[in-house]
């Protein structure tokens, strides 16, 4: 796969893209699980698009094919969780909360894998929280009541993220294909049609109803979604564990970003000192992932 010559430049414009989500999600006047599922459809129409330009076959046992439809699962419910809590508390502050699934793998890997932390992830998991605590305060009952939903949906999108990815890392464990293209483009069709199922059971309409809205879903799907996928799936297996992990931080850094700039959020000296910790922990806690060279979201 060749979008650009150098890896390392498609998996930095990758993660600057995926950063973008949040900021679409807050532009449209849709539903979070409509604005959801039209990025999955969307973005996973480009990259079914891709596969049939470039004659890839997509030939998977159904032991895998129940994987992805495990992690497609997974998946559906990130968004579902991710997008609600964008809605109550801004794109930064939910990507932040949302990249927590480092330590949701760490424990996974513990009880699943049988893996202890490392002493970099037991340090990481502390100082997330005390990073968290500067940027909401220690006072939870205190918090307006949108506000506490918005971080517990956001803590539910890192752990079903991390859920998405250990399913994702089993059904390639004996795949011999670097670039999981074809993984992508079924579980984000896949994905679509649960959270599509899911608008109706809500009784919300998926239905486009302006141009701008139009505009940004389709900025969300084939930018951030298809491109942004791409372009780090083809450039992981090129580049060093360390630009991988700094990649991962980009995504929630640039979010915050986002938030001030387009949508003008308040930021105090304890918040940006919170959210300084805390993306710390999460390079922390990612240098194992990081060494193994996992594709980030």
């Amino acid at each position: 796969m060749q979008f650009l010559g150098n890896p390392t430049l498609r998996l930095f414009i990758g993660a600057a893209l995926i950063s973008l989500s949040p900021v679409w999600v807050k532009l449209v006047d849709v539903s979070p699980t409509a604005s959801a599922f039209w990025r999955l459809a969307i973005g996973g129409v480009v990259i079914a698009l891709y596969l049939v330009i470039t004659r890839k076959r997509v030939l998977l046992s159904a032991s895998i094919w129940l994987l992805l439809i495990l992690a497609a699962a997974f998946l559906a419910t990130d968004l579902w969780f991710y997008h609600r809590s964008i809605q109550y508390i801004g794109p930064g502050l939910s990507t932040l909360l949302a990249n927590f699934q480092v330590f949701v793998m760490a424990a996974a890997g513990f009880v699943i894998l049988r893996q202890p932390p490392t002493t970099r992830q037991l340090l990481a998991i502390p100082l997330a929280l005390f990073g968290l605590a500067l940027i909401v305060g220690v006072d939870w009952d205190g918090l307006p009541e949108d506000y506490r939903r918005g971080i517990v949906f956001g803590l539910g999108a890192a752990v079903t993220y991390a859920g998405y990815l250990l399913s994702m890392r089993r059904s390639r464990r004996d795949s011999t294909i670097p670039v999981p293209t074809r993984e992508i483009a079924i579980v984000s069709l896949a994905g679509a049609a649960m959270l599509g199922a899911t608008a109706m059971a809500e009784g919300h309409s998926l239905v486009i109803a302006s141009g701008s809205d139009g505009l940004w879903l389709i900025c969300y799907g084939v930018l951030s979604h298809g491109m942004g996928m791409l372009f780090i799936t083809s450039s992981l297996p090129h580049v060093t564990t360390t630009q991988a992990g700094i990649a991962l931080l980009l995504q929630p850094t640039l979010s915050f970003v986002w938030d001030v700039l387009f949508f003008a959020r308040p930021m105090s000296a304890m918040e940006l000192l919170g959210a300084g910790i805390a993306l710390f922990a999460i390079y922390l806690g990612s240098r194992s992932r990081s060494e193994q060279r996992e594709r980030p979201a």
